[in-house]
C-alpha cells in the first residue's frame, strides 16, 4: 500500500512539473514569436521616437512589471485558465520589449543571440536539475536572491536617467550578476516548486500552483537570456 501511495505521488508530482515546464517553455515560444513579429514589421518603430526610446515601450516594460508582480501577488485567487492569459500576456509583452536589445544584436551579430539562447538553456537546465535534486535547503539563499533583483531592478531604473551607468566595466558587472541572480532563482525556485507541491490543496490550486511557477521560471530563464546577451553586445 505505501507502495502504491508513493507511485501515485511520483505520478502526480511528474504530471505536475510537466504542466509547469509547458506553460514555461510556451511562454517563451510565444516571447520569440512576439519579438520576431515586432522586429519584421513597422511596428519596432513604436518603440523609438528620435531621442531614444518611446512612451510606448516604457508602457509595456513597466505595465508588464506590474502584471507580473500583480498576477504573483493573486496567484491563488485567479482561476488556472485566467492565469495562464496572463502568463501569456505578460510574454507577448516582454517579447516586444526585448526588441531593442534583439535589433542591436541582429545589426551587429546575429549568432549571439542563437549563443545566448544556448547558453542561457544549458545553464537553466543545469540549475533547474539541481534545484530539484539536492537535498541542501536553499531557503537560506531568499534574502540574498530578493537583495540581489532589487537591485538590479533599481540600476536599471537609474540607467534610464543615466545612460552611462551602465556602460564600460561597471554595466559588464551588473550583467555578470545578473545572470548569477536568476540562475540561483532557477534553482531555488525550482526546489520551492518541488516541495509546495506537498502542501497544496485539490487540483485546482496545484493548475495554479503549475501557473506561479512557471511565470517565476519563465523571468529566470528570459532574465539570464537578456543578461548574457547584454554580455556578448557590449559594445
Amino acid at each position: 500500500m505505501a507502495t502504491h501511495t508513493k507511485s501515485g505521488r511520483d505520478n502526480g508530482m511528474g504530471l505536475y512539473l510537466k504542466r509547469v515546464f509547458c506553460l514555461m517553455f510556451g511562454a517563451v515560444g510565444l516571447t520569440a514569436i512576439a519579438s520576431f513579429i515586432t522586429m519584421a514589421t513597422p511596428m519596432w518603430t513604436w518603440l523609438f521616437t528620435s531621442t531614444g526610446l518611446s512612451a510606448f515601450y516604457y508602457i509595456l516594460l513597466f505595465g508588464g512589471l506590474a502584471l507580473s508582480i500583480w498576477a504573483q501577488v493573486r496567484a491563488f485567487h485567479l482561476k488556472p485558465a485566467t492565469g495562464g492569459l496572463l502568463l501569456a500576456l505578460y510574454s507577448i509583452m516582454m517579447g516586444i520589449v526585448m526588441t531593442p536589445l534583439l535589433l542591436v544584436s541582429v545589426t551587429h551579430n546575429p549568432w549571439t543571440i542563437l549563443f545566448a539562447f544556448a547558453i542561457a538553456a544549458v545553464m537553466f537546465g543545469c540549475m533547474a536539475l539541481f534545484g530539484y535534486k539536492t537535498v541542501r535547503d536553499l531557503s537560506f539563499l531568499r534574502i540574498f536572491l530578493f537583495m540581489g533583483m532589487i537591485g538590479l531592478i533599481l540600476v536599471g531604473l537609474a540607467s534610464f536617467i543615466w545612460p552611462a551607468l551602465i556602460g564600460g566595466t561597471f554595466g559588464t558587472i551588473v550583467c555578470f550578476i545578473g545572470v548569477l541572480v536568476f540562475a540561483l532563482f532557477t534553482a531555488y525556485d525550482m526546489q520551492t516548486l518541488k516541495s509546495a507541491y506537498a502542501y497544496v490543496g485539490d487540483d485546482t490550486q496545484k493548475n495554479q500552483l503549475a501557473v506561479l511557477g512557471a511565470l517565476h521560471l519563465y523571468i529566470s530563464f528570459v532574465a539570464m537570456f537578456q543578461y548574457i546577451l547584454s554580455l556578448f553586445n557590449r559594445n
